[in-house]
């Protein structure tokens, strides 16, 4: 109980004071170069059961990566996350949930764990992968290395997002404060579906 109190105590300052933003990510040339003709599709990455996951499964959709928690003051927001993809996903939208642990030690849960609460709390069926470091330095998962590098920011706090468009490649991060149903997010999104999927055969004009 103690723990709960001091979890929802936390992300009550946070709220309130606004710090739930960006990080500044490491750009050094090594990992530019890196990073530089990478996509998203590249990456290795287990889901929440351990298993390999193929992201290149999403090629040519656009993505939403969340960095998920448990315990915090934005966990109701995978209702919203929830509801953002059973309105988009019929037109390709999708989105992942990355469980963390680095804000407030929000992420406890064994993977079991995790799952249970997600379903039973708020009937996710969007994809969820194994718990990550989000944070720069050793042990950093490897998404979030890429997405680091090619934004220039972080997650400060839990539920931050990044909107990856069609060709793998990630177009502009969200704190997270921006929530699933915000103007701004939604524009992006729709910016993002309207561009020209990359894997789309081109279309012979009229005469």
């Amino acid at each position: 109980m103690i723990s709960v109190i001091r979890h929802t105590v936390v992300s009550a300052i946070l709220l309130a004071t606004g710090i739930a933003c960006a990080q500044t990510a490491p750009q050094t040339p090594a990992l530019t170069e890196k990073w530089k003709d990478k996509t998203m599709y590249t990456i290795p990455i287990k889901d929440l059961e351990g298993k390999s996951y193929d992201l290149a499964q999403f090629k040519g959709k656009v993505v939403v990566i969340v960095n998920v928690a448990s315990k915090c003051g934005y966990t109701p927001q995978y209702a919203g996350m929830q509801k953002l993809y059973d309105d988009m996903k019929s037109k390709g939208v999708v989105v992942i949930g990355i469980p963390s642990n680095d804000f407030g030690g929000q992420e406890p849960g064994s993977a079991q764990e995790i799952q249970s609460f997600c379903s039973k709390n708020y009937g996710v069926t969007f994809p969820m992968m194994e718990k990550s470091q989000t944070k720069a330095g050793e042990g950093q998962s490897q998404i979030y290395e890429f997405l680091g590098t090619s934004t220039g920011k972080l997650p400060g706090w839990n539920f931050s997002k990044y909107v990856i468009g069609k060709d793998g490649k990630p177009i502009e991060f969200f704190g997270s404060s921006t929530k699933p149903d915000s103007a701004e997010l939604k524009k992006c999104i729709d910016t993002a579906l309207a561009a020209t999927s990359p894997t789309a055969t081109p279309q012979p004009s009229n005469p």
